[in-house]
């Protein structure tokens, strides 16, 4: 019976070598770290990718300070602690391949402190466990994804920006209602829209050119986009001339006030128009709705029409004037009193003007 092999001393420090000679050429940035989180590699790829020399972050704790301007973990360190349910906590994309086996996966912007400048990295982090399953180091590779994921970010502007005013499209501003409608109805918050129409815009375009239509819908998005200063508001344009403004939580007397800031606004522009029936200058006739959702309401099509009608007061009440939803049977009965009849017919989405 043949006798089992015994690997030297001295095999072993020969093949520990080579590994560690292997792994500073990669060409992929790859560091290693010990059981206790001190970095024992620091390869030349990672050098070049972070700016960091070895010299700085070899048998220390600091690999972080890389990556990070404040203290926080890398994957690695999430690895050596077998902590996957930190993930969520420190990274936008993660997976966990397998508990305390097969390492993990994520993906992150990075500020890159050495460099000054951002970079987005896809990191791979396992760990390497001895015979009798005891961890003696985890590996991680990077790769620097920045370029495709500008790319992924300026694909996906386009597709919910406007192109001649550079506001959120119709389909982001249906995505960020049915979102916040759903956040009003967990929270029973109001939820206001505003509908702002330039007033007699195909008389303006007629009168001075399409040219100088883009340019006075650019200066009226220009306006409508200051007053969406919360993290949460949205200011799109709607169609044609129609803006849209979606206020979370908020009344609908608040909701008015920022409806008058912004007709103001274009006023205080004296954006010449002149046409027979509209006035010198351009002006803005704004509709605003506000409602906190019950579990009845499925959809913000409640929302959207009071709106609409409040809006389509206002151009019936002779324009350039904010209309609330809540308000609009008034108006009529107090224009009714000041001038003969106006007639109230079915609400048309378009044809304004």
């Amino acid at each position: 019976m043949a006798k089992p092999r015994k690997t030297s001393a001295k095999g072993v420090d020969v093949a520990d070598s080579y590994a560690v000679r292997l792994m500073q050429h990669l060409v992929v940035p790859t560091f290693v770290i010990d059981p206790k989180r001190r970095v024992v590699i620091w390869n030349r790829a990672c050098e070049r990718l972070t700016g960091v020399p070895a010299a700085e972050v070899i048998g220390t704790t600091k690999h972080w300070q890389a990556f990070y301007e404040t203290r926080r973990p890398c994957l690695a360190d999430l690895v050596a602690l077998d902590r996957p349910e930190q993930l969520p906590e420190f990274y936008s994309e993660y997976a966990a391949r397998g508990h305390n086996g097969l390492g993990f996966s994520a993906e992150n912007w990075c500020v890159m402190p050495k460099l000054g400048s951002q970079l987005y990295l896809a990191i791979d982090a396992g760990p390497i466990h001895d015979e009798a399953g005891h961890l003696i180091a985890v590996v991680e590779t990077l790769r620097d994804l920045t370029d495709q994921k500008r790319a992924e970010m300026a694909l996906k502007e386009l597709a919910t920006k406007d192109g001649l005013t550079g506001l959120s499209n119709r389909r982001a501003f249906d995505q960020m209602l049915m979102s916040e409608w759903a956040r009003a109805q967990r929270t029973q918050k109001p939820m206001a829209l505003l509908f702002v129409d330039v007033d007699h815009f195909k008389l303006f375009n007629d009168r001075h050119g399409h040219q100088s239509g883009d340019e006075c819908l650019r200066a009226v998005a220009d306006v409508v986009s200051r007053h969406a200063v919360r993290p949460l508001d949205l200011a799109s344009r709607y169609g044609g001339e129609e803006f849209a403004l979606i206020l979370p939580d908020m009344e609908c007397d608040a909701a008015c006030a920022i409806a008058e800031e912004i007709r103001g606004a274009v006023m205080a522009l004296r954006i010449a128009h002149g046409a027979a029936g509209a006035g010198n200058h351009v002006t803005l006739s704004v509709g605003v709705a506000s409602h906190i959702p019950t579990e009845a309401d499925g959809s913000p099509d409640r929302l959207l029409g009071a709106a609409d009608e409040a809006l389509y007061a206002a151009k019936r009440l002779g324009r350039n004037r904010v209309i609330c939803s809540e308000r609009v049977l008034a108006e009529f009965a107090r224009a009714d009193r000041d001038a003969p009849a106006i007639p109230i017919v079915a609400n048309r989405r378009s044809g304004r003007g």
